[in-house]
């Protein structure tokens, strides 16, 4: 996992040409990208290709779910494009998630992490009720963050406001990626469990995904290095 610069910038242009563009304006500030399941369906292992050129750890966020076979199959196919890491919902299942983990171990040291999405950051309680999950939505991403650890997985991807639990739930060794992450002045989009840098950091975050704070300001690479330069003064 990254000790510099947590910072992974979420790509969030489907053009290649200007997803490029962004990668090249960042590639100093961050430490690394993540590809969303627009920019890969678009432009599919080729176009990630033209983005890893860039040298950036690449986070492939395409939360596979589905049987297990399909999954482990599908884990064995995007390995060739040497992620970093890589994600599947954790609500798949154990046997789910055990698959996707024994189908990166082929790749020894230099394997992907491989992540369960826990519960999505544009969701809270309501909407958890709404698909008949009971219960705090912290509980739930617990559940699912032992329940990814047990199968095997690396880590997961979890909203800024349940870092604490999952965290002392799981240990210090278990990966936390989070997105959700917005300076304090920014608008919190279509997410309902944003938190800023610093105090995902402070919670014991490893990775923060940044999209729009970057991507949508005027000048990408200046809001990149005022991010980077914010974190490392707390350091």
């Amino acid at each position: 996992m990254p000790r510099d610069n947590p910072i992974y910038c979420a790509v969030d242009k489907t053009d290649p040409e200007e997803a490029a563009a962004l990668v090249r304006a960042v590639q100093g500030p961050v430490g690394g990208i993540k590809i969303r399941k627009e920019f890969f369906t678009a432009n599919g292992p080729q176009g990630v290709r033209g983005l890893a050129a860039s040298g950036l750890p690449l986070f492939l966020d395409l939360k596979f779910h589905d049987i297990p076979n399909t999954v482990a199959g599908a884990v064995r196919a995007v390995c060739a494009l040497n992620p970093a890491m890589i994600n599947v919902h954790a609500l798949g299942g154990t046997a789910m998630m055990r698959a996707a983990a024994a189908a990166v171990e082929a790749g020894g040291a230099d394997r992907p992490l491989v992540l369960g999405v826990t519960v999505l950051t544009s969701l809270d309680d309501d909407d958890l009720a709404d698909v008949g999950i009971g219960g705090r939505l912290t509980d739930e991403v617990v559940r699912l963050a032992t329940l990814a650890q047990n199968a095997g997985l690396d880590g997961v991807v979890c909203a800024p406001q349940e870092i604490a639990a999952p965290r002392r739930a799981c240990g210090p060794v278990f990966s936390l990626v989070v997105p959700g992450i917005r300076p304090a002045a920014a608008d919190a989009g279509d997410q309902k469990r944003t938190m800023t840098p610093l105090e995902a950091r402070a919670l014991g975050a490893n990775v923060l995904v940044i999209g729009r704070a970057i991507t949508a300001a005027p000048e990408p690479a200046a809001a990149a290095r005022a991010l980077a330069a914010e974190l490392a003064a707390a350091a």
